[in-house]
């Protein structure tokens, strides 16, 4: 038999360098101020960047879609049918990111297997970037083709990889980019990249977790950010993060989606949204596709929130999204500033290696929508006095 004790001296090996992940207990729903482990503090760490995890609009609609379609999907879409529920949040969807269909799948990373692996083989290649997302990582790893990685947003060193790829013979180039990089905030320089995927006869897909509901008009995206509709082949997108529910799609031209209907695993062989996410899911749309006030609000918290920490001196690397990284470098300090946050009434994790490379330990900040200008003030004041006492800034 196993001996699971070597699994806890790794443990203990991970807390003594501030790496372990400790998961805390939410005791009310996602918001702007959460119960956590007994404690009101305010919430820094959640996507729920536009607030939505509680909106009562969605509620309604989720309680609506569970009276008339009931909990659950039955089975797999391709074998039990699919729910008109289902046909028409994918219509929302495609309209919403202006192209030609979508599909639904359970999750964003579960989005990333659906489609990489049906249209590539052994013959093929595949051109990432260095830091894309772990869901994009075990996509390529399902996958026979040959791998190419480039450096993060080098255009110059993608063209090397293409040239490369190209001189392997490979039949059919992939080149793969997040949209927003969810550790740094930064963005995809995509126009470059279509540039060079139409120099080189590549496919493009992105994966814009992060920029579904924040970046682009409404929160369309980043194709739509840089008006590169028609030009990128594939969009995957969350509903977990902006759009506060859960779940995942693929976004492009109608023959992919029907392809990806005979060929995707995550749809095939898993079944979908239940009807009550559907349906809120639906209404996050739609709300999105009526009004912009709630990204504007994020974008101006967060621009708040940036030049604040910056004024006192603290580190917010390269982000040019809501997404706010305090670069703390060393994983111990970084644990110990988390601890003293939650301590002082602010829930923000640390992160460190796997997730982020070595030395490069930080708190990701995430704002909010849902965020009010008192709760910010609150947050600087408390960065302010920790940064301080732990010798961060002077």
């Amino acid at each position: 038999m196993f001996n699971f004790d070597v699994l806890k001296d790794e443990m203990r090996e991970l807390e003594e360098k501030g790496l372990l992940v400790k998961i805390r207990t939410l005791e009310s729903p996602q918001g702007a101020w959460l119960n956590v482990d007994g404690r009101k503090v305010l919430n820094m760490c959640s996507n729920n960047y536009l607030g939505l995890c509680f909106d009562e609009e969605l509620k309604q609609a989720a309680i609506e879609g569970i009276k008339k379609w009931g909990v659950g999907p039955g089975a797999v879409r391709s074998i039990a049918g699919t729910l008109e529920l289902h046909n028409e949040l994918e219509r929302e969807l495609a309209q919403f990111k202006k192209v030609e269909a979508t599909l639904v799948v359970q999750s964003g990373f579960n989005a990333n297997q659906a489609v990489i692996g049906p249209i590539v083989s052994e013959e093929d290649a595949i051109l990432s970037d260095e830091l894309n997302h772990a869901s994009i990582i075990d996509g390529v790893r399902l996958t026979k083709a040959k791998r190419y990685v480039w450096k993060h947003k080098d255009v110059a060193d993608l063209e090397e990889q293409l040239k490369a790829a190209k001189a392997d013979g490979a039949r059919r180039m992939l080149i793969i980019t997040d949209g927003v990089f969810s550790m740094d905030g930064d963005l995809a320089p995509l126009p470059e990249i279509v540039e060079k995927a139409e120099k080189y006869g590549a496919i493009v897909m992105v994966d814009d977790a992060h920029g579904e509901g924040v970046v682009g008009s409404n929160g369309r995206g980043i194709v739509d950010h840089f008006h590169l509709h028609g030009r990128v082949d594939i969009e995957v997108g969350t509903l977990s993060k902006a759009f506060g529910i859960v779940g995942g799609f693929i976004a492009g031209k109608k023959a992919l989606i029907d392809y990806l209907k005979q060929k995707a695993r995550p749809f095939l062989f898993s079944s979908s949204l239940s009807p009550a996410e559907t349906a809120a899911a639906t209404a996050a749309v739609r709300k999105l596709s009526s009004s912009d006030e709630l990204v504007q609000t994020l974008w101006s918290n967060a621009g708040y929130f940036k030049e604040r920490l910056k004024s006192l001196g603290f580190d917010t690397g390269h982000s040019e999204t809501p997404i706010t990284p305090v670069m703390l470098y060393d994983a111990k300090l970084s644990s110990n500033f988390s601890k003293r946050l939650f301590e002082e009434g602010i829930f923000a994790s640390s992160i460190g290696f796997p997730t982020v490379p070595r030395g490069k330990a930080r708190l990701r900040i995430m704002i909010s929508a849902a965020h009010s200008r008192k709760d910010l003030d609150f947050a600087i004041s408390k960065f302010e006095m920790i940064g301080r006492e732990l010798g961060v800034i002077k």
